[in-house]
């Protein structure tokens, strides 16, 4: 896995999400640049589809209430039509970036976090999206506290 660097991150608030508000409708896509190791977080009202591309290797994430518990969903577009070779090979590389992408958007999001520090204890949702049954799953991937790592 790589090292986070927050150097490396530019975060865009859109319209109607400031960086304390609102939590439930908030939207969160990671996108990258293959080329300069940049991220990009995008947070908005809805998912941020104008800055992905056709490969859909974004981390789209939201916050989702469900039996009384905030959880943070996110979603992976794990097989993208592609062949089942290519499948693994993605799903094993978001399962090596995803730590870094999730510490990316909890330090690109951080201000929530201090007005609302329980969030650090929502549990992270991961919905690894594809057609090929052994690699369509979802999985608890631990709290955003784990994920905090600059402190």
């Amino acid at each position: 896995m790589s090292q986070f660097k927050p150097e490396k991150l530019s975060v865009e608030f859109r319209d109607g999400v400031t960086p304390s508000n609102p939590i439930l409708t908030r939207h969160c896509t990671l996108t990258h640049s293959d080329i300069t190791a940049e991220l990009f977080l995008t947070i908005g009202l809805s998912f941020a589809y104008d800055k992905t591309n056709e490969m859909r290797d974004e981390v789209r994430g939201e916050w989702v209430s469900k039996e009384s518990s905030i959880l943070f969903y996110v979603y992976l577009a794990v097989d993208n039509d592609t062949n089942p070779i290519q499948a693994a090979i993605r799903d094993y590389i978001f399962r090596k970036e995803l730590p870094l992408a999730l510490e990316a958007i909890r330090y690109g999001d951080r201000k929530l976090f201090e007005v609302y520090p329980k969030l650090d204890n929502c549990h992270i949702i991961v919905h690894f999206i594809a057609k090929c049954p052994n690699l369509n799953k979802v999985e608890d991937y631990g709290t955003f506290s784990k994920y905090n790592t600059l402190n």
